[in-house]
């Protein structure tokens, strides 16, 4: 398995990207410090509309403060019969101000622009935390959705005991964050055992649903602090089977992402997303970084499997 960047270009104006989904001709990303959500064309980049999600005062400086923001930084486009298609943001829970999530529905046919609905998380993370490994804090990163499921992934930082998806009924919970139940959906957890960097473990990142496989993205950061950010030693990429389960945390193996020059990238990949499969085991992925100091990017990789 081999990840080739291709081509990286700086995202102006777009602070602390943190999940990315590609919709038809349509890149939408988000910022985890951002109050919106905006729109890139997913083949040139060219910058297009944003979606506020919510109104804030503390947006003068082109970021929220750490200690305010909502640390949105999981994203997953969603299509369920006989309903439009729409977006399922999520904070990442690691503080009580993080536990807001929001559901955008998406233009379809003749209609036009998005309708943003807040979604409350507190209910259903409380449910995630008990599932986690002693002494472990939730830490959200990505998440996406099956034909059946929504997958969300935790982060562990500077541990690899905590890395692991959360597998929920996706109807039961569309039920339950639309308010038709008041009762929490099933939870099932996996495992997972990352590689790693020079001698760190991995942590999750990002992830995305393309033609009936699971892509993930994972970082390595030299920290222990789910909130406080470390140096950032590189990110990988690959595809995640999942029919292997197990009682015990299932082996992933993953592809460092490399530069033209065959150097290994140390940027930290926040989400992926695929633009296109171009051979039999070869795709084109879309991923987005975030420097920790506000500054985003645009990655395209090859993918080879």
């Amino acid at each position: 398995m081999r990840a080739l960047i291709q081509h990286e270009a700086v995202l102006p104006d777009l602070p602390s990207a943190s999940g990315i989904e590609v919709v038809g001709e349509v890149a939408y990303i988000i910022g985890d410090d951002s109050p919106f959500l905006y729109q890139l064309n997913a083949a040139s980049l060219a910058a297009g509309e944003r979606t506020s999600l919510f109104e804030t005062a503390h947006f003068s400086t082109g970021r929220i403060p750490k200690d305010l923001k909502l640390d949105l930084e999981c994203l997953t486009v969603i299509n369920t019969p006989g309903a439009d298609a729409g977006l399922l943001l999520l904070g990442s829970g690691a503080t009580s101000a993080r536990e807001q999530g929001f559901w955008v529905t998406l233009p379809s046919g003749a209609k036009t622009g998005s309708t943003v609905y807040p979604v409350a998380l507190s209910g259903l993370y409380a449910a995630l935390r008990q599932h986690l490994p002693a002494g472990i804090t939730l830490n959200l990163e990505a998440v996406a959705a099956t034909t059946t499921e929504l997958l969300i992934f935790q982060r562990t930082v500077g541990s690899a005991a905590g890395n692991l998806a959360f597998r929920l009924p996706l109807p039961q919970v569309l039920h339950y964050l639309q308010h038709q139940t008041q009762a929490v959906p099933p939870i099932r957890t996996q495992l997972y055992q990352l590689p790693t960097i020079e001698g760190k473990p991995a942590g999750f990142s990002g992830a995305t649903w393309f033609e009936n496989q699971l892509f993930v993205t994972a970082s390595v950061e030299d920290t222990q602090d789910a909130v406080q950010d470390g140096a950032v030693l590189g990110s990988l990429v690959g595809i995640i089977d999942l029919s292997k389960s197990s009682t015990k945390p299932v082996p992933v193996a993953l592809a460092r992402l490399e530069l033209p020059t065959g150097q290994a990238y140390r940027g930290k990949v926040e989400s992926v997303a695929v633009r296109r499969r171009v051979g039999q085991r070869t795709y084109e992925l879309l991923l987005v970084t975030d420097d920790d100091q506000g500054g985003s990017t645009a990655v395209t990789a090859v993918l080879t499997v």
